[in-house]
C-alpha cells in the first residue's frame, strides 16, 4: 500500500509541475510556445480555446491530489513496523588498550524526534576469523 501511494504521489507531483509551468502569467508561460499568446490575438492554444480554465482546474485537482497523497504518505509511513537501523550491519572497532584481538560492539538507540543516540548496550569480545579477513582488507 505504501509503495502505491508513493508511486501515485510522484505522478502527481510531476503532473502539478507540469501543470504549473504551462500556465500562463505575466510573461505568458510555456502555454504561449504551444500556439497561444496574446501577441496572435486568437487567444487560443493546443489546449482549446479555454485554456486557461483548464489549467486553473488541472492545478486545483492536482494540488489537492498531492496534498491527499502526501498525508497518507505521513500517515503509512508512521504505521510501519520497520526500523531504520534494518540492514545495518555492526561494524567491530579496535581498542588499542584491549588489543587488536578483541571488539567492543555497541549497540545504539536513536531517538527518532531529537536523533540523539544512547549505547543501550556495550559488548566485548574475541574478533572472529571472518571479521579478521574483512578489517585486513
Amino acid at each position: 500500500m505504501y509503495v502505491f501511494v508513493l508511486i501515485i504521489h510522484i505522478i502527481v507531483s510531476f503532473i502539478l509541475i507540469s501543470v504549473i509551468l504551462l500556465q500562463a502569467g505575466k510573461g505568458g508561460g510555456l502555454a504561449d510556445s504551444f500556439g497561444g499568446g496574446g501577441s496572435s490575438g486568437g487567444g487560443t492554444t493546443i489546449f482549446g480555446q479555454k485554456a486557461g480554465d483548464f489549467l486553473t482546474k488541472a492545478t486545483e485537482v492536482s494540488a489537492v491530489l498531492f496534498l491527499c497523497t502526501s498525508l497518507s504518505l505521513a500517515f503509512l509511513s508512521g504505521k510501519r513496523k520497520k526500523s531504520l537501523m534494518e540492514g545495518v550491519r555492526v561494524v567491530p572497532t579496535q581498542s588499542s588498550t584491549q588489543g587488536p584481538e578483541t571488539v567492543t560492539v555497541k549497540e545504539v538507540k536513536i531517538d527518532p524526534i531529537t536523533g540523539k543516540e544512547t549505547v543501550v548496550k556495550e559488548t566485548t569480545r574475541p574478533v572472529t576469523e571472518e571479521e579478521k579477513k574483512k578489517l585486513s582488507t
